[in-house]
């Protein structure tokens, strides 16, 4: 399941980047390691059976262009059935899409997703961190007496941490309902009123 987890998050990442431009593969290994982070770099043997795989479903397809007078370069783009499948992904994303391992890249492409689905996983990322905290807490205090001062600190910074990335998950839902009650509230008067 996580191997499928992983495979399902390289295709949405890849989905996402060919959004912008066609790239080739060499680029979009590149562009993949700034979304998925520098600690999950993404080799060659997963990259291309993916991108075949993407072909296969017509999400994206392929050119070649062999003006570099060495093998031909591939380029991959997105198809109109790619960019509703994207879509459709980042707007129904559940309980998947706020685990450790896919939370980064649906919110590397948050600017693309509905604000229903922004905070949807916004609050059920902000939920789960909750509930570890909770347990890392009672987890904390029962050790507390049998570990030593450095397993203690490192014990310490990880409650810190979470606590940080639940007060950032905060900010940013309240930054979305803020900008949705303000969009309510706004009025068009660019329009002339209705005399009839």
């Amino acid at each position: 399941m996580v191997a499928s987890r992983r495979a399902a998050m390289l295709e949405l990442a890849i989905l996402g980047l060919l959004q912008d431009s066609p790239m080739h593969g060499y680029e979009l290994r590149k562009r993949l390691t700034g979304v998925l982070g520098a600690f999950r770099v993404v080799s060659y043997g997963s990259l291309y059976p993916c991108l075949r795989t993407l072909e296969h479903r017509a999400w994206i397809s392929t050119s070649g262009d062999s003006a570099t007078g060495r093998r031909t370069k591939i380029t991959y783009e997105l198809t109109a059935e790619g960019k509703e499948h994207f879509q459709a992904v980042l707007d129904r994303a559940g309980p998947t899409a706020w685990e450790d391992d896919s939370f980064d890249v649906h919110f590397a492409f948050f600017g693309r997703a509905s604000r229903d689905a922004r905070l949807r996983i916004l609050e059920g990322r902000r939920s789960r961190l909750e509930q570890r905290l909770d347990a890392a807490r009672t987890e904390a205090k029962e050790r507390r007496e049998r570990a030593d001062a450095y397993t203690a600190e490192l014990h310490r910074h990880g409650l810190e941490r979470e606590e940080r990335e639940i007060r950032w998950l905060s900010e940013l839902i309240e930054t979305e309902r803020t900008a949705y009650s303000n969009a309510d509230r706004t009025i068009d008067t660019s329009a002339p009123p209705d005399t009839d």
